[in-house]
Formats: structure tokens, sequence, C-alpha cells
């Protein structure tokens, strides 16, 4: 299988990785697995998990829908909200961020940025009372 005869032309060092010190183009194309449907499945799975509040085998799913759609909006706001479930603010916190740059205005961009407030006024909390607790 190869690209389009166009593509290079439209895409321009799309997916070369310059492993070359010289100016010479590099010759290595970096390949990732896209799959928009195994991503939808898992979401799918994951969903069911969640519901059934299974957070960690729903939590794999998500990660699982990510291999396959890097930008996937619905699956980072499931993790964070998984990460959530299982007491990992500080990984939740990404993943609420990750999905606001993807969708702004999504359906869930509320939902996430209350979550975001939450967990970083929690953070800061435990920052300072750590700091007041460290003072002799």
């Amino acid at each position: 299988m190869s690209p389009p005869r166009d593509d290079a032309k439209n895409h321009p060092n799309r997916g070369v990785v310059d492993t070359n010190p010289e100016d010479e183009p590099a010759d290595v194309q970096e390949m990732h697995p896209w799959n928009p449907y195994r991503a939808m499945k898992d979401d799918e799975v994951g969903e069911c998990y969640f519901k059934r509040q299974n957070y960690r085998a729903a939590l794999a799913r998500y990660q699982d829908a990510l291999v396959w759609k890097e930008k996937d909006a619905v699956a980072n706001f499931r993790m964070a909200q998984c990460y959530e479930k299982l007491d990992q603010p500080d990984q939740a916190i990404p993943h609420y961020q990750e999905y606001l740059k993807i969708l702004p205005e999504g359906p869930f961009a509320k939902e996430a940025q209350k979550a975001l407030q939450k967990l970083k006024a929690a953070e800061a909390k435990n920052e300072t009372s750590e700091k007041t607790q460290s003072k002799p």
C-alpha cells in the first residue's frame, strides 16, 4: 500500500521522522494505528463497565480507544472520570484538559470545567495543608 500520488505535495513532511543530522530528507515514516470504529467500540464497552462501576476495566477500554483514535474526546473525558473515581486526581486533570482542548464547547464541556475547578481547588488545598504541617 502506498500513499496517494499528490500526498507529498499536499502534506509535506507529514509523518516523517528526521533521523539525519544533515539537512537531507529522511526516508523513515512513523506510522500510528488509526481505526475510529475500534475506538468507538472501546468507548461503548468502556461505557458498560463504567455504568457497572468497574472503573479499572472501563479505564483499560478507554486507554485502548486512545490507541486507535489519539484525539478521542469521549475517551479522554471518561478516563478522567475513571481516574477521579479511582482517587487519582493527578491523572484525571490532564484528561479533562485534553477533552476541553479537543471539544471546548462539547456536550461534556461544562461538566469537565466543573470537575477541573474542583480537582484543582482540592490540589491547592492539599498543597497548603502539606506546607503548614511541614513547618516546625
